[in-house]
Order: C-alpha cells, then structure tokens, then sequence
C-alpha cells in the first residue's frame, strides 16, 4: 500500500503507518481483505468483503466486525499517539444491528475522547446501502515506545 494520505499526498506518518502495517509477514488485515481507504488521527475509514468472513448461517461474523473496528480504531490511536508513543488496545465493546450477506462493508473511526494516556473511538459501519451493521467503541492506552532491539 503506499504511503499517501486522502489528498494522495505523501506524509512522514503515513510512511510509519505504512511500515507498521507492513511489519509482520502475515497481517490479519489481510486475511479479512481489510483495506485502509483514508486515514488521519481524526479519521480512518476501511473497508472490508463480507465474502470470506462469514458465519456458518451466511450472515457477516460479528468477529469480523470486531475485527474491522479494531483495525480503524488501532490506526486512529497509533497516528494520535505519534512516533514516540504506541498505542495498545484496551477494551473493544460491539453492537451487531443489523445482519449483512453480501457486498462490502465500511469502518469509520472517529475519536471521542483524545488524551494523554488514552484515546477512545467511535466506529460505525455500514453496508454498501449506508445502514449502519455495527455500532463500535475501542479505547487504547497510549504508553512510551520501548527501546528497539
């Protein structure tokens, strides 16, 4: 993926980004086909098949969401937290409104309380109709980056 914000201008956070993202030599983001489409500290949206990540009654996993939200919510928290700090995930609460059998469906992630040991975010998504399917809230704590190896 390359490192460009929505303006499809490259930023040195969006290269951190990137080169989180990119760490590990299998992501779960790519296993659930998630797909950052823009992110900020105030805002990342993603989107994610429903293809591949169902339950056995056809309907979307609500692990999947969880996984989704988690996803925007953790960008969201990582930008805020900046290059000297990481954020960690601390409580991931769900909603399932509405079931969803196909398509594509949309994280957004907004912040709802940002400050200097925690960010909390609000994570809405929708189907490819804008029904909100899930209503999300994930808080992470930010702590000091550890010194590297």
């Amino acid at each position: 993926m390359p490192a460009v914000n929505s303006n499809n201008t490259a930023t040195s956070e969006d290269g951190e980004l990137n080169a989180v993202l990119q760490a590990a030599d299998e992501q779960l983001t790519d296993r659930m086909g998630i797909e950052l489409t823009e992110w900020s500290p105030e805002r990342v949206v993603a989107t994610m098949p429903v293809a591949g990540n169902r339950q056995p009654y056809g309907l979307l996993h609500g692990g999947a969401n969880a996984v989704l939200a988690e996803t925007v919510g953790s960008v969201a928290a990582a930008l805020y937290a900046g290059s000297d700090r990481v954020a960690v995930g601390l409580e991931l609460s769900c909603t399932h409104h509405r079931a969803v059998t196909e398509g594509v469906v949309t994280g957004v992630a907004t912040p709802q309380h940002l400050g200097r040991r925690t960010a909390t975010y609000e994570i809405t998504i929708t189907d490819e109709q804008g029904n909100r399917t899930c209503s999300a809230r994930l808080t992470c704590v930010l702590r000091k980056r550890p010194p590297q190896r």
